[in-house]
């Protein structure tokens, strides 16, 4: 069974008092009804599970009154025996939500009533196009968090890699001294590893069990498949061809010099005005983020970001590999990539951000300075260089020039390096980008 940090969470959830229901949404076979189900087996006495797409019967639970009393009869008739509605004892999960916005609304009246634990989860929630939306949203009577995908730090809990090591990690990251060589090249392994089997709970499980990378990617495709058949089920008619071609897309955007999404690269004369919508329906389903260009790079972040201006990346890097040609992952795994792998690695490093919590920003100006990405860190601005090879960060070294016209704090350059410090630039591994949180 896979470690996953969203069991912490729910054990906080679980202990706060008057809690809210709990609301977790995500892309599809993240892994949320597989740890909440889990949590739930252990932690309560009894477990009232409704998968609202698996049984639409269960929808009728809450096509009248939504008075709780009223639901739990409902529910006691169509469930039997089975359903144990016990105050405190129970918790009750709603599963794939989505596909009853009453039963969302709900949530406001068990909130109210207080007697009963409530999870919500699902894969859809506010996707354009998915199902009726709630009459009403219960703001304020619902916490919501996203799940997503195994992080690097829980991939390398499932490859055996426990806190000792990562704490080592840590003490080396933090006085800026290099990795010991074995544990060095132990973790250049992991990461390209990680790279091409990135964090599926499924395609994670089989490869800690069996390490047969055609199994991996046989898994992932099938993912891949999927989504684009909820984009073909589930979005509006007009919108189905194009949000697939949309997403289709992608691996080619990141591969051009200039990683800007263009329309046009999506199809010949396609425009914002025609496909916007199809993107921003992939970036709602959890499948990717937008990595937006900066105006200046400086903080406030968001402040300086450019709306129109913005790179695409997978949310998930081992799905990012898998859409690309068969052979992709050998040739990742041997380092024999040439020119693209620049964009592999930066899809690597957006994984790792996105998984803990940052928003993407990058840095680029006609002029020809171009930064990967810019993030927050330790309360300042830094620029984050992705190097697929060793050389020189020119454009850092730029702005880190010119003090009286760009407020940055410092380079962080991740690649096949261990780590060093010099000046204003901390050079990295590519395998401790998950260790860069904020420390104000």
């Amino acid at each position: 069974m896979l470690k996953r940090k969203i069991e912490k969470i729910l054990k906080e959830w679980k202990e706060t008092p008057n809690k809210s229901p709990l609301i977790i949404k995500g892309q599809r076979q993240c892994g949320k009804t597989f740890s909440v189900r889990a949590f739930a087996e252990a932690n309560y006495k009894h477990v009232v599970y409704l998968n609202f797409l698996k049984n639409p019967n269960y929808i009728s639970a809450f096509g009248g009154s939504l008075a709780v009393d009223d639901i739990i009869i409902m529910l006691s008739a169509l469930l039997g025996k089975e359903a144990v509605f016990a105050p405190r004892e129970t918790i009750i999960i709603l599963d794939e939500i989505q596909d009853c916005p009453e039963a969302r609304t709900a949530l406001k009246f068990f909130k109210e009533d207080g007697r009963f634990d409530v999870i919500g989860t699902g894969s859809l929630l506010g996707v354009s196009g998915y199902g009726r939306q709630p009459k009403s949203v219960p703001v304020g009577s619902e916490t919501l968090i996203e799940m997503r995908p195994l992080d690097f730090e829980e991939f390398l809990w499932a490859n055996g890699i426990g806190e000792q090591v990562i704490d080592t990690l840590k003490d080396h990251m933090e006085r800026a001294t290099p990795v010991p060589e074995a544990l060095h090249n132990k973790m250049r392994e992991l990461i390209l590893q990680y790279t091409v089997v990135g964090g599926m709970p499924e395609v994670v499980q089989k490869f800690a069990d069996t390490k047969q990378m055609n199994a991996v990617l046989a898994l992932q495709r099938d993912i891949i498949r999927s989504y684009e058949d909820d984009m073909v089920k589930y979005a509006d008619d007009k919108d189905k061809p194009l949000i697939r071609e949309c997403f289709q897309s992608i691996p080619k955007q990141l591969g051009k010099e200039n990683k800007k999404f263009q329309y046009s690269v999506v199809k010949k004369g396609a425009t914002a005005a025609k496909f916007a919508g199809s993107l921003q329906w992939i970036e709602d389903a959890g499948i990717v983020s937008r990595c937006y260009n900066l105006e200046f790079p400086e903080l406030p972040l968001d402040g300086n970001a450019v709306r129109d201006i913005f790179k695409v990346y997978m949310n998930d890097t081992g799905l990012f590999v898998s859409m690309l040609e068969d052979g992709t992952q050998y040739d990742i795994l041997q380092g024999n990539l040439y020119g693209y792998k620049g964009a592999i690695f930066e899809n690597l490093i957006a994984d790792i951000f996105v998984k803990m919590g940052r928003k993407l920003y990058y840095y680029h100006k006609d002029s020809g300075l171009e930064i990967d990405f810019v993030t927050r860190y330790k309360g300042g601005c830094y620029l984050v260089e992705v190097k697929a090879a060793t050389g020189n960060a020119k454009s850092a070294k730029t702005i880190l020039s010119h003090p009286e016209k760009y407020h940055v704090n410092g380079v962080i350059k991740l690649g096949q390096y261990n780590i060093g410090k010099s000046d204003k630039t901390l050079t990295l591994p590519l395998y401790l980008a998950f260790l860069l949180r904020e420390y104000n």
